[in-house]
């Protein structure tokens, strides 16, 4: 029976890499066909590399699974190239700002399969959606009720009235880190079930001249692996939904994707079938648009982070460090979760890992983790491509200058070419904004 130390130690599980990964006679990993040393000497380090198959797969997985309305969640990883890529693979977009909306309109997504998120929307993200006539735009308090009927009361007449959810809490508190939940009680999203308040913001939309309701919405965290807890949160929320009579469910997003070896999550097809039994045994009627909201588990195990390694510092009794040449300004969520993540080197992908590292960043600060814990070749050397996997997700779109450092280029790979989908910044674009 193996150890947690020969699962940390074993070479790279081949479920952590995206669906085109391959190995050459080199012993290199190759990603669309392209060597990923090879890659980084052409487009430098740090590089956030897409496998552009395993985009497209994932985003028919989504449909396969949910049917029409299923919408990518974009924060998890957005630019033009990824927008177009999720509408021309049949899926709607759920966009969460008006930075996200902005950017989804430019890429050419039609608004009617926009969905528009945010529990603060400002007045002009609310009249930017009118103006362009988004599908779907998710009620979350009644201040901002408020403020839509606001805009709409100077609107022509005539106008089409904008088809509204109204986004619900049901209570259930998903197995995730704290900061990640969000169907719980105490949660700045939504409209409480239990508390009566989810019933009188349905009542009120429903008065509310100028709008349609269509629909219940609700989310109950991210990275959630256990099934158990969307069959939980659909039961409470087919329970109040039912009697609604509405056409039209949403029941989030949150599916988790396994990080490191030994780990292991729902499929798609798992996940929506557990949620729409749950569903049905709660007596929503079958004729319902039941939709859900994935944005991590189509993007993230796609995309892999390339480093360069700068220092290897060994601390006899107590450590060696590893420095590359990024850190947490393009991957800040080992420092805000304290997520895992594997370490490996694409020279030599199928190679032991004996030697424990801790992986971190070039920024000034002690915290500035990459992968605290890291096992790697003991041949491992200054000059290495060093490789996280599973980066797709939250890693560019979390991305900041701290230390004024620019921001890494993302490229997709697919049937042995390379594309720049966002260019890498330079020193001169962080002086850019400067007034």
């Amino acid at each position: 029976m193996p150890t947690d130390h020969d699962v940390a130690t074993a070479p790279l599980e081949r479920h952590l890499l995206p669906r085109s990964a391959s190995v050459d006679g080199k012993g290199h990993l190759r990603i669309g066909g392209l060597d990923l040393l090879e890659l980084a000497e052409e487009f430098g380090t740090p590089l956030f590399v897409y496998d552009e198959e395993h985009l497209r797969h994932a985003c028919r997985e989504a449909v396969a699974a949910w049917g029409d309305g299923v919408a990518y969640a974009t924060k998890a990883f957005l630019c033009g190239a990824m927008a177009r890529l999720a509408q021309d693979e049949g899926m709607h977009l759920d966009v969460a700002s008006g930075g996200e909306l902005h950017v989804a309109l430019s890429a050419g997504v039609a608004p009617a399969r926009l969905i528009l998120h945010g529990n603060n929307k400002s007045v002009d993200e609310l009249r930017t959606a009118l103006q362009h006539g988004v599908g779907r735009i998710v009620i979350d308090s009644f201040d901002e009720m408020a403020r839509l009927g606001a805009l709409l009361e100077s609107a022509p007449s005539g106008a089409d009235r904008p088809k509204v959810l109204a986004r619900v809490t049901p209570g259930v508190e998903a197995h995730t880190h704290e900061f990640v939940r969000t169907g719980q009680e105490d949660s700045k999203f939504g409209f409480s079930v239990s508390s009566g308040a989810a019933a009188e913001a349905v009542a009120a939309l429903e008065l509310m001249p100028g709008v349609e309701l269509i629909g219940i919405h609700a989310h109950i965290g991210s990275q959630v692996f256990d099934a158990s807890s969307f069959e939980q949160a659909a039961e409470v929320l087919g329970a109040f939904f039912a009697p609604l009579e509405l056409p039209e469910l949403v029941v989030g997003g949150g599916l988790g994707v396994p990080y490191v070896n030994g780990e292991s999550a729902p499929t798609q097809a798992a996940w929506a079938d557990a949620t729409l039994g749950a569903c049905a045994r709660a007596g929503v009627d079958p004729a319902t648009r039941i939709s859900a909201e994935p944005g991590r588990s189509i993007v993230a195990t796609a995309g892999m982070t390339l480093y360069t390694v700068g220092t290897v510092k060994h601390l006899p009794g107590i450590r060696t460090y590893v420095s590359v040449d990024g850190g947490m300004s393009d991957n800040p969520r080992p420092v805000l979760y304290g997520s895992g993540y594997e370490a490996f080197l694409p020279r030599a992908v199928g190679a032991p890992r004996r030697r424990p590292v801790r992986v971190v960043g070039k920024h000034c600060e002690s915290g500035d983790l990459v992968v605290p814990e890291a096992y790697v070749p003991d041949d491992l050397k200054v000059g290495d491509v060093l490789s996280t996997p599973v980066t797709g997700a939250y890693g560019y779109v979390m991305a900041s200058n701290y230390n004024k450092v620019p921001r890494p280029a993302v490229i997709f790979v697919a049937d042995g070419t390379a594309r720049v989908v966002v260019r890498r910044e330079t020193f001169d674009d962080l002086t850019r904004l400067d007034a």
